[in-house]
């Protein structure tokens, strides 16, 4: 999280979680409307959450795995 969103966060809440997606903005907006500091902790909370969590891509395998008769 950056200063420069910290701040805009704080300035206007919505365009600080812009490019988070439509539901992100969506939620900030109206807790906005309720309220500026709602919208405030809104906008931050969203900004601190971590995108680095890994992506569920399926069950991985070894690659180098073969069967041979003491396997049966």
């Amino acid at each position: 999280m950056s200063l420069f969103r910290v701040i805009l966060s704080i300035i206007f809440p919505p365009l600080a979680v812009l490019d988070k997606g439509c539901g992100s903005v969506l939620i900030v907006l109206i807790l906005t409307c309720a309220g500026w500091i709602p919208g405030v902790i809104g906008a931050l909370v969203i900004l601190n959450k971590d995108d680095k969590e890994p992506k569920y891509d399926g069950p991985t395998y070894p690659t180098n795995y073969s069967r041979t008769r003491c396997d049966y």
